[in-house]
């Protein structure tokens, strides 16, 4: 699996009737670095990552975050020497914009829309969001039958490799509204996993993605929600628990929220008229 896993040893320690049994033994990790993503040039974030789909991560990132709406708005995307040796490490990735459009007006960094724990009050941050996003999907109308969405975990899961190695993976996956399976990114952060999965619609030109389901592996946060709106995902799925300010965000903007979407059972926050029973 190249850069995305790592071995390490460890011992195991087991008990036993008589104690602890010790074993050393290597084990498989999933490999976490920083990438630094830049515009023009300019030094905008920097994510700690699985290495792997970093041109889907970069252009995703920056799409939910509404400096771009297209793939015709980027130029380039490359790696770069890193600022200290000058090796390329390909932890630095240089997002060239196409002629017109805007940097970033702020350091995303420090950009409220971008974080749960910056302090900023939830009516700022849903405001925020209405106010960038390109693709709304409040009139998206899609339909989406129970039990395609109570089989897409097990096909995430399924599809999940490095997880199955390692343990230590989110996952996100973009299904169509029959169930079929689009595609399926893992990282070992969340958002990341989602932002690869976007980028590869971006690469597709398939946004605004409407017509899909966009399946987490772990809980909807605000942050994903978000990512969902901007790229005009209709529906968004987690098998465990949605945040209050997502299910606000998702009410506000017409998302349908799906959570705890275990065996035959889910609940719906918000827009349940989209699920067929």
């Amino acid at each position: 699996m190249g850069r995305v896993t790592a071995r390490r040893r460890a011992s195991h320690l087991t008990a036993t009737a008589d104690g602890t049994s010790a074993v050393d033994r290597p084990e498989t990790l999933v490999v976490e670095e920083p990438l630094e993503i830049r515009v023009n040039g300019a030094a905008i974030t920097v994510t700690m990552r699985t290495p792997g789909s970093d041109v889907e991560l970069a252009q995703g990132f920056l799409l939910t975050e509404g400096v771009i709406g297209t793939r015709d708005d980027v130029l380039t995307v490359r790696y770069c020497r890193g600022a200290d040796d000058g090796v390329n490490s390909y932890n630095v990735l240089d997002v060239t914009l196409a002629p017109g459009v805007a940097m970033p007006d702020v350091d995303i960094r420090r950009n409220f829309y971008t974080t749960s724990s910056c302090g900023i009050c939830g009516k700022a941050s849903l405001e925020a969001v209405a106010t960038i996003t390109r693709y709304g999907p409040g009139d998206d109308p899609t339909m989406v039958a129970a039990e395609a969405l109570t089989a897409m975990p097990q096909q995430l899961r399924t599809a999940q490799k490095v997880f199955a190695a390692t343990g230590g993976l989110h996952a996100a996956a973009l299904f169509s509204a029959d169930g079929s399976l689009l595609v399926v990114r893992e990282d070992i952060g969340r958002h990341n996993a989602v932002d690869k999965v976007i980028g590869w619609a971006l690469e597709q030109s398939r946004i605004p993605l409407g017509g899909t389901v966009l399946l987490v592996s772990g809980r909807a946060s605000f942050e994903l929600t978000q990512k969902a709106v901007m790229a005009g995902i209709p529906v968004l799925a987690a098998v465990s628990a949605p945040s209050s300010l997502s299910v606000d965000l998702a009410t506000q903007s017409g998302l349908t929220l799906v959570a705890f979407l275990r065996g035959d059972s889910m609940n719906v926050y918000s827009r349940p008229d989209r699920i067929k029973r």
